[in-house]
């Protein structure tokens, strides 16, 4: 689920008020060549572009405690920062780029979700009979073990600024997991399951007479979206499901929370329908919850179904280097529920995986 680009100081940093005329002259400067060598003189070679690796490792990229102060400068093309410039709004407001100081573009491609590598994911039990009421009961499986790999790349993009609304944005993103029967030699190590998941998003921030809530919180942002989710697999083994949905973020200090009000788009014919009974398991309301105690990052995400079903997961990580909490993390990641991959939608699984991110954009 970000931050103008941080600079890490080696050395005494100019002093702000330099650093803005500076990086102003530099933008007068028509020659794109030249414009960037400007940039890079201003910040002595050290300037690096660090975008957060989620709407949850954003959070890393607060400063901790005893650390040094940073230096936070626009990326060429946009609005340094200036005297006038308004007070940080939190990460979610860098992460989205809700606020005019914030934005950085079109076509800045970055993570959306974590993206994360789980060499180990141990389950309770596997699913050795995928089935759905429409495609029928899978039998000629291999023989899946209990342990094996989960991994999940997810990317997104702006594609236009400014759309209809003050600061509204419009968003594309890609997420694709897999889980992968690594340690299973006797059947060549195939991938059980892999999920694809194109979005389109329209994110809003809400005028500042909106955002005060009770208790200190701040309702940042509302956005709608679309989203088509499928395992590219045939016959009995297809899943796949569209639909709408809102969602609403709020935020206080390191803690932050989204509610996601989901629509399905139903298809014509149910016997078409790889998954028809899928709100049942999976339900049409998500609530994540996301706090940043220090260098460690956790999220607890809840999906309840009237029918009692449902699921909840919990991811976990912390910097394998405490000095750089923006780099490498461990990551732990416990689910439990229905819906885990969308071969699984309608079997009810325990499941517990540990490794690594993977990488940040």
């Amino acid at each position: 689920m970000s931050a103008l680009p941080v600079v890490a100081q080696q050395a005494a940093p100019p002093a702000p008020a330099a650093i803005s005329t500076e990086l102003q002259a530099c933008m007068k400067v028509s020659d794109n060549t030249a414009r960037l060598a400007c940039y890079d003189r201003q910040m002595n070679g050290q300037a690096m572009l660090a975008l957060p690796a989620s709407p949850i490792a954003a959070q890393a990229e607060t400063a901790q405690p005893g650390a040094p102060a940073q230096v936070v400068v626009a990326p060429p093309g946009s609005m340094p920062p200036t005297g006038d410039t308004p007070p940080d709004e939190g990460f979610l407001s860098r992460f989205w780029e809700l606020s005019p100081a914030d934005k950085r573009g079109t076509f800045n491609y970055t993570a959306y979700r974590p993206n994360f590598f789980l060499p180990l994911r141990g389950m309770r039990k596997v699913n050795q009979h995928p089935s759905s009421p429409s495609r029928g009961v899978a039998n000629s499986l291999p023989n899946f073990q209990h342990l094996e790999t989960k991994l999940q790349i997810s990317l997104r993009t702006k594609v236009f600024e400014d759309v209809l609304l003050p600061n509204a944005d419009l968003w594309v993103a890609y997420t694709q997991q897999s889980t992968w029967q690594t340690w299973n030699n006797e059947e060549s190590s195939p991938f059980r399951n892999t999920d694809y998941q194109p979005e389109l998003i329209y994110m809003v921030p809400m005028p500042s007479g909106m955002q005060h809530l009770p208790f200190g919180w701040k309702w940042r942002l509302t956005s709608v979206g679309l989203v088509h989710q499928s395992n590219g697999q045939s016959d009995k083994l297809s899943r796949s499901w569209n639909r709408a949905y809102a969602s609403f973020g709020v935020e206080r200090g390191g803690l932050n929370a989204n509610l996601r009000v989901e629509a399905p788009l139903a298809k014509s014919n149910d016997k078409y329908d790889d998954n028809p009974d899928i709100e049942r398991y999976l339900g049409n309301v998500q609530a994540q919850v996301n706090w940043s105690p220090g260098r460690s990052i956790a999220s607890l995400t809840w999906r309840p179904s009237l029918s009692g079903r449902g699921s909840v997961e919990l991811n976990w990580s912390y910097p394998v280097n405490a000095e750089h909490p923006d780099g490498l993390r461990w990551y732990v990641q416990a689910f439990h529920g229905y819906g885990e991959t969308l071969l699984d939608y309608n079997f009810r699984q325990t499941s517990l995986g540990a490794g690594f991110t993977i990488f940040k954009f």
